[in-house]
């Protein structure tokens, strides 16, 4: 397993955990396949979340930041 698959795990676990609570305008079946369809997730949960969804999200955006600009600096 990758970094990325991790991330993505991850997210997903938190897409789950949240989506009555932060999430419940999208599709019920709806998970983030991109990255920057992940940030925009994570930004709904880090929003409209408790301190702790604040506290999973910030590593996991992070993440997602530092590669997606990665590849753009260059």
């Amino acid at each position: 397993m990758t970094d990325a698959d991790a991330i993505f795990n991850a997210v997903r676990t938190l897409t789950d955990e949240y989506r009555q609570r932060c999430l419940w305008f999208l599709r019920a079946d709806y998970y983030p396949a991109t990255p920057a369809e992940a940030l925009r997730v994570l930004g709904y949960i880090e929003r409209r979340g408790d301190l702790a969804a604040f506290r999973k999200v910030g590593p996991l955006k992070q993440w997602l930041l530092r590669n997606s600009n990665a590849r753009s600096a260059a």
